[in-house]
């Protein structure tokens, strides 16, 4: 129970890591909003829907709203929604380059520019912001979504600054994941698996809920001396 009575916000909590993240705050005793476009694909106790395009920024400030009118407080955010639209510059569109942008990260000032002051005020709270490992590296065909993903780490490194000035305990913090075996790549062919696998050091994928259990940890108070900082869970990914 170590997020027992807290109040936890996931992004893109309807599936895939998201959906693995609230499931297991839950289980960790915390109350989970999980906030997403899609329906809920599970079935868990102590975790509520609440419909989110992350992109609206007035729907951030509803889901805001809806939360500290109900709960009085919030302890914990998962900035962890994403997509990709994947093509090389020469080819990418504006369509393409301005919707990864806003979905991976202005969907992230969006919901912190209220949570982050709410958490000054009440003193505390923790923010874990899902990257990738393109964010550090780049990868051929992803200028958007490396642009995107390297934007987090600097909005990280900058709201662990500003939240913590005045002396709250606040920490901003965020994760960097290489190849992790969710859904989508349950359609994609052994060989590329197996291709992908043998450039992390462990020799393989990693599970969503290994990213989970990193989020977790910062999320808790176990991590109560860790802000600023990027946390791969990679396996030793080279690229």
């Amino acid at each position: 129970m170590r997020l027992k009575d807290k109040i936890a916000i996931v992004t893109g909590g309807a599936d895939g890591l998201g959906a693995e993240m609230s499931k297991l705050f839950a289980r960790e005793g915390a109350t989970v909003i999980a906030a997403d476009m899609k329906e809920l694909t599970f079935e868990a106790e102590n975790v509520e829907y609440f419909q989110l395009n992350v992109t609206d920024g007035e729907g951030c400030k509803k889901l805001f709203d809806y939360v500290m009118e109900k709960y009085g407080r919030i302890d914990i955010l998962i900035n962890n929604a994403g997509i990709t639209r994947d093509a090389m510059t020469r080819k990418m569109t504006d369509e393409q380059w301005d919707l990864v942008i806003d979905v991976d990260l202005k969907s992230l000032f969006n919901l912190v520019r209220h949570v982050g002051p709410q958490m000054e005020a009440q003193g505390a709270g923790s923010i874990v912001n899902i990257s990738s490992v393109v964010g550090e590296f780049g990868n051929i065909g992803q200028a958007n979504y490396a642009a995107a993903k390297a934007g987090v780490i600097g909005l990280t490194k900058t709201w662990a600054k500003e939240f913590a000035r005045k002396g709250a305990q606040v920490r901003v913090n965020c994760i960097t994941p290489g190849h992790t075996f969710t859904n989508i790549l349950k359609t994609v062919p052994q060989d590329v698996i197996d291709g992908l696998a043998a450039k992390t050091m462990l020799g393989r994928l990693g599970e969503p809920i290994e990213i989970a259990n990193a989020a977790l940890f910062l999320a808790s108070d176990e991590a109560s001396y860790i802000t600023g900082h990027v946390l791969s869970v990679n396996g030793g990914m080279r690229l």
